[in-house]
């Protein structure tokens, strides 16, 4: 009896790593609370995001930190949890290990069970170059720099229309891509310049500026059906907004973008401010584990899994959330929540010796939008709820899922101070917000020059002037010889 318990000592505990700290990393994490196993947390990010209110970050409603708490104090009470800072870059489903860096650091962490969580990136549909022009709507960083953009905007516009000139570039906001997304940033930005702004400024009218929301669907909010989608796109226009469907993205640039009609007719819109809420592109991840167990990825890059959402031939790897594509599941936070309980619960049952769960089957809650204060849509099973109704359902919800108590009651003071007093908290911005992310791009080590050993890492001019050097040198070797 002494020999067994000395062995049930030395055995080391079971190993889960969670790669991914949004709603399928953190719920998987926090239902493996009570599990006799080490959970290591692996995400890009300090915090988990909070991704649905991210437009009300970049439009001043919320600040960052109510939508996105530190993992480390949202776990800091579960003992058998560790967070670690570090984007993945490897799965080795043959060794179990899993490689993530940070600042140019490697980190190897092996596994007995894993949960990939990584969600998904904004899609420009092969067409990255946008991004610059056009940030999409997936990261805290997404949304400071757009704040910095819209609110600069109406700055700028007031410099250049004391002046005597044009603004009309400046004053035109375009949001690509009519979903939930672009629908709520759109409706927040035609409140913002037409009501919240409009006593702010003296040589601008803010209420003349133009909020056009484009899209290559027919109608506006395709997921809601057809009548939703018009009551919809009928709300959009009476608070301002241009709806303009049918309508395809194919360039953009500093001052606007062109857009080609459904006829196959091309026309420019000069606009500064853009944001692309259109499409999503499942993370790189998916690839890495298709490529070692032959399943299939489609277009958007979700994998394919097993009805318990494991991988081929991998029992022990669980893919969940944005990344999977099963039964035509839908990319909202649902899904990652449910699928990686669902995973936590079965990794459970093996280590107490259950029986395997049966299928995961995903029940859908519904799904909503805000077009503006007191007015949404939305779908739970057959019930379709519009206005206020739907607005005080949104409301209830977000609220129940923000994390942490007092972020729960600071956003509700925030959201009182907005719809209530059509005021906004969060107006500060910053050049650093708008151009940091284009300047820490033309580093050639990325954020990894910045703190590592300058003996190590230098800046291209540097590297530029050793190349040359390193050339006079040998042209000069050459024609000495050859005068020797």
């Amino acid at each position: 009896m002494a020999s067994n318990s000395k062995d049930q000592a030395a055995r080391p505990r079971h190993r889960v790593v969670v790669v991914g700290s949004g709603f399928g990393g953190l719920f998987g994490t926090k239902e493996l609370r009570r599990t006799d196993v080490d959970v290591t947390m692996i995400a890009k990010t300090t915090h988990h995001l909070f991704q649905p209110l991210l437009y009300q970050v970049a439009t001043g409603i919320l600040s960052e930190g109510e939508i996105a708490p530190p993992t480390r104090e949202v776990l800091a009470r579960q003992d058998n949890a560790t967070v670690l800072l570090g984007e993945v870059t490897g799965i080795d489903l043959t060794a179990r290990t899993v490689t993530s860096h940070v600042l140019g650091r490697q980190l190897v962490t092996p596994y007995d069970s894993l949960i990939v969580a990584a969600g998904a990136g904004q899609s420009y549909f092969g067409n990255d170059h946008f991004s610059e022009f056009a940030p999409g709507m997936k990261s805290i960083d997404d949304a400071l720099e757009l704040r910095g953009r819209i609110f600069g905007a109406f700055e700028l516009a007031e410099v250049m229309a004391a002046r005597g000139q044009d603004v009309d570039h400046l004053l035109t906001f375009v949001v690509v891509g009519a979903g939930p997304t672009g629908v709520e940033m759109a409706g927040q930005i035609a409140e913002l310049a037409h009501k919240t702004l409009k006593r702010d400024f003296r040589a601008i009218n803010t209420r003349q500026a133009r909020v056009i929301l484009l899209d290559a669907a027919p109608q506006v909010l395709p997921p809601f059906g057809a009548k939703l989608g018009r009551w919809t796109e009928e709300k959009l226009e009476k608070i301002g907004v241009e709806v303009q469907l049918g309508a395809m993205v194919v360039a953009v640039d500093e001052r606007g973008l062109e857009v080609q009609d459904k006829d196959g007719s091309r026309r420019r819109i000069e606009a500064v401010t853009k944001v692309w809420a259109a499409g999503v592109q499942a993370s790189p991840l998916g690839r890495t584990l298709s490529e070692q167990t032959g399943a299939a990825l489609d277009r958007a890059g979700r994998i394919s899994v097993n009805p318990d959402l494991t991988l081929p031939g991998h029992p022990e790897v669980f893919v969940v959330g944005d990344m999977i594509s099963l039964d035509n599941l839908p990319g909202v936070a649902q899904v990652a929540i449910q699928g990686a309980r669902y995973a936590a619960r079965e990794i459970d049952g093996r280590i107490r010796g259950k029986a395997p769960q049966p299928a995961f089957r995903y029940f859908d809650k519904g799904s909503m939008a805000t077009i503006s204060r007191f007015s949404a849509v939305a779908t739970v099973g057959k019930l379709r709820l519009t206005g206020f109704i739907a607005w005080l359902m949104w409301l209830a919800v977000h609220l129940f899922y923000i994390t942490g108590f007092k972020n729960q009651v600071t956003a509700l003071i925030r959201w009182a101070v907005t719809f209530i007093g059509n005021d906004r908290s969060e107006r500060t911005v910053t050049e650093q917000q708008i151009f940091a992310r284009e300047a820490l791009k033309r580093l050639d080590g990325g954020t990894s020059q910045l703190v590592s050993a300058p003996s190590v890492v230098r800046s291209r001019e540097e590297l530029e002037a050793q190349a040359l050097e390193e050339s006079r040198l040998t042209d000069a070797g050459v024609r000495g010889k050859a005068s020797a």
